[in-house]
């Protein structure tokens, strides 16, 4: 018989093993593998269609896997789905709210569904209140709070409860740069005690945000790791920016067969002569040589910039974007 462990902040609290979703003839997620533990801030990405939402749902009991393991605090999520749901608060991607009621009702409510009580209820709305700023709209209508504030309710919504684990699927969606920073430090400091699984479009922000990056594209996990680990692993060729005066279009083309493994890319005209791009292999660094050539051929060098690959290359190149 399956027993709940305390929580601890490295005790494993989510574990998918060959997690498979279908609709129909559509394989949404197809044989996933995966494990998160307690403390950790995870982003989880991928295109549309490609079965991040459906993940989600299915962790947080939404839907019935077609077959696989998921295991949550212990538990087996086919057998103990009503115990698993009072540990998970979900913020799904529509952010279900009803508009016609003031906040405070609806997180009372909330409450109530949730089976606290009215003397555990100030408790727990003091805390949700504190978090998630909402103490200046309290007493006003969902209505007629900014798309920030609605967030923010949503979000107190799935803590009221004090759960072990927060499912937010697009959270900073549609908000402005501000409110993006504020929800930003709100679930950096959430996952300080809970463990946070978090998708995002923002790929800039999931980058600030989380500890760990799981990518799915076409319903299979395609990368695992930080961005640092996911941008070594999955490094291509570095690109080199370049600004050069006093050379002619037809020279700059001659750099590709002067020197091995270098690709030119992007010459364009600017105003005091041509940019370009240029494509190397690490093992093959040219810019010594290069430099020399340009010294000798007597142009001027206005810039010469490598220019990093960050999580929007890496994720493009893992999900076929371009393809």
């Amino acid at each position: 018989m399956e027993r709940r462990t305390i929580h601890q902040r490295n005790e494993l609290m989510i574990e998918i093993k060959n997690l498979y979703k279908n609709y129909g003839n559509v394989k949404a997620v197809q044989g996933i593998d995966f494990s998160i533990k307690g403390g950790e801030i995870v982003g989880f990405l991928g295109s549309n269609g490609a079965g991040k939402s459906t993940t989600l749902k299915i962790l947080s009991g939404y839907l019935n896997p077609t077959s696989g393991q998921v295991s949550i605090d212990g538990l087996n999520i086919n057998n103990h789905s009503h115990e698993i749901k009072k540990i998970i608060g979900y913020l799904p991607e529509s952010n279900p709210l009803y508009y016609e009621m003031m906040v405070y009702d609806l997180l009372k409510f909330t409450a109530n569904i949730r089976g606290i009580n009215s003397h555990d209820f100030k408790d727990s709305l003091d805390k949700v209140v504190e978090r998630c700023g909402l103490k200046g709209v309290l007493h006003k209508n969902i209505g007629s709070c900014s798309k920030g504030y609605k967030q923010r309710v949503g979000l107190a919504c799935a803590m009221i409860h004090d759960p072990k684990i927060l499912i937010l699927d697009e959270p900073v969606t549609g908000l402005d740069p501000n409110q993006i920073v504020e929800i930003r430090e709100l679930i950096k400091n959430l996952g300080k005690e809970k463990l946070v699984l978090m998708s995002s479009h923002i790929l800039q922000e999931i980058e600030a945000t989380v500890d760990r990056i799981i990518i799915i594209d076409k319903g299979k996990i395609v990368a695992d790791g930080s961005t640092k680990k996911l941008i070594k692993k999955n490094k291509g060729n570095i690109n080199l920016h370049l600004e050069i005066t006093g050379a002619k279009k037809e020279d700059l083309k001659k750099i590709e067969t002067t020197f091995e493994n270098v690709k030119i890319e992007n010459i364009k005209k600017v105003k005091k002569g041509y940019s370009l791009n240029i494509s190397y292999d690490e093992k093959n660094d040219p810019r010594t040589d290069l430099f020399n050539h340009i010294v000798k051929s007597k142009w001027g060098l206005l810039e010469m910039t490598p220019q990093s690959e960050n999580l929007e290359d890496i994720f493009r190149k893992l999900t076929n974007t371009n393809n």
